[in-house]
């Protein structure tokens, strides 16, 4: 094996105070990562990966849309490719992806879990390959051992209102050491503009919790069904992908009468989507509220943009954008809304455009209220924004607009059990920030004073603000 990669002990730490801040203060931490998108069931059943394919490409849409970018037939990519010709044909592709994080995060998680040094290309693939497949097939590279590997204190996975938690009773039946909660992600109940698959929805939501859903009343009703049976299975996170948040949070009799009658149509289209949306997401957060919960918002995403491959693979496949949105009023209006009424939950909100991050970083500054400690919290860079510059500019629009001692640090946002190294990506650049200021004296030269603050946005704010003390 050839040695060298730039992945070193040092790997994005350009000064010694950064270095020293890594090493003695961050790199230990356990992870508490409060979003993703892991699958229960393979922690539940402790899945081992078939092969590298298996566990590192499937379901990836950011190797997906590189490997398009460059040319690589779809059957390579999602198609029915046997996986080692489908890892060939990413691997073939990697050493092209110079200044794109997926170069980075590549070879940060073939040295962490598998120690694999070498840069992966033609020449190394089947190498690769080889060395990998043999490690998880051993028990510490099954899904329960890779977060041990990483050190995975806790995480939260995201649910659908209608999901039957089995796995995740399963996990707490088996006193599994790392607690795998679920979140309340109640996406699909405000795609009222799709008719058919939204009215098929709240069939399924009638069954699972036992209201039939006639009208606006009995819909909130099935939703706090699911709330608490949620709240019951330990949901103490909700979270929400909106293009943008509602602007209006109420329903005029007129309209609430309209829904029940759009409901007992087959054709029929509810004429203000957008006060239904914002009505239902206000009652949801009243009741996490009630419940002590955290709520997410991720805003700003222009999904399923290639509506030809949305029809041929569907959703989540690597053809989302950056949207342009505005959010500022809106954004306001929804948090006066709760807060007036002192049902504002603590909250986290992600944008995808980095155009608002100063925007959101002064708006969650509005609505703290001096009883929880960073209570509103502008999210880490997310999506798009989950690489160096990206993150590097979410912390300065923080630091600069708000408390960024508060702040309660990175998530994977991801279906991968290797995408573990994001933590470590985030706690290197976070050092190398504040380890640059500190050598250009813009930051007091103080390793402890500055150190805990590092140890707090990587671990102890999360910890905090997610209850995880007890």
């Amino acid at each position: 094996m050839t040695a060298g990669t730039i992945i070193t002990d040092d790997f994005l730490l350009t000064n010694k105070k950064a270095v020293l801040l890594y090493h003695e203060y961050a790199k230990h931490l356990p992870v508490i990562d409060f979003h993703n998108h892991l699958s229960p069931s393979q922690i539940a059943e402790d899945k081992k990966f078939a092969n590298l394919t298996d566990i590192w490409l499937k379901g990836d849409h950011y190797k997906w849309r590189a490997m398009r970018a460059l040319g690589v037939d779809e059957n390579l990519i999602t198609g029915s490719a046997a996986d080692y010709e489908k890892f060939k044909a990413w691997a073939n592709i990697v050493p092209s992806t110079l200044r794109n994080p997926l170069f980075h995060w590549t070879h940060m998680e073939l040295k962490n879990p598998f120690g694999i040094q070498e840069y992966l290309n033609t020449d190394s693939a089947g190498r690769i390959y080889e060395q990998a497949n043999e490690l998880l097939s051993q028990d510490g590279f099954s899904s329960r051992g890779l977060l041990k590997k990483f050190k995975v204190e806790m995480l939260s996975t995201t649910d659908d209102p209608c999901d039957h938690l089995i796995y995740h009773q399963q996990l707490n039946k088996d006193g599994f050491e790392i607690k795998v909660k679920p979140s309340f992600r109640p996406d699909q109940v405000f795609a009222i503009g799709k008719p058919g698959s939204f009215k098929a929805y709240l069939q399924l939501l009638t069954e699972k919790s036992g209201v039939e859903i006639t009208d606006i009343s009995s819909l909130l009703a099935a939703l706090k069904n699911r709330v608490d049976f949620f709240d019951l299975h330990q949901c103490s996170i909700s979270d929400h992908g909106l293009s943008t948040l509602p602007a209006h949070f109420i329903l005029s009799p007129k309209e609430e009468e309209e829904f029940k009658i759009f409901l007992k149509s087959d054709q029929a289209v509810f004429s203000n989507p957008d006060a239904f949306i914002g009505f239902v997401l206000t009652e949801l957060c009243k009741m996490y509220h009630e419940k002590g919960w955290v709520q997410q918002f991720h805003i700003g995403a222009l999904r399923n943009n290639n509506k030809g491959m949305l029809h041929k693979l569907g959703p989540d496949t690597g053809f989302d954008s950056i949207g342009d949105y505005k959010h500022a009023e809106n954004l306001t209006a929804f948090l006066n809304h709760l807060s007036l009424t002192d049902q504002l939950a603590q909250t986290v909100v992600y944008n995808l455009n980095p155009a608002d991050n100063e925007m959101i970083a002064t708006m969650m500054g509005n609505f703290a209220d001096g009883r929880v400690k960073g209570k509103m919290q502008f999210g880490s860079g997310w999506w798009f924004l989950d690489q160096k510059d990206g993150i590097e500019k979410q912390l300065n629009a923080l630091s600069n607009m708000g408390v960024i001692s508060t702040f309660i640090g990175m998530l994977t946002d991801s279906r991968s059990f290797l995408s573990y190294s994001r933590h470590e990506y985030f706690r290197r650049i976070l050092c190398n920030l504040f380890g640059s200021e500190m050598e250009m004296g813009l930051l007091p030269d103080d390793e402890k004073w500055v150190g805990k603050m590092i140890q707090d946005i990587c671990y102890y704010n999360a910890k905090n603000y997610f209850g995880l003390n007890n």
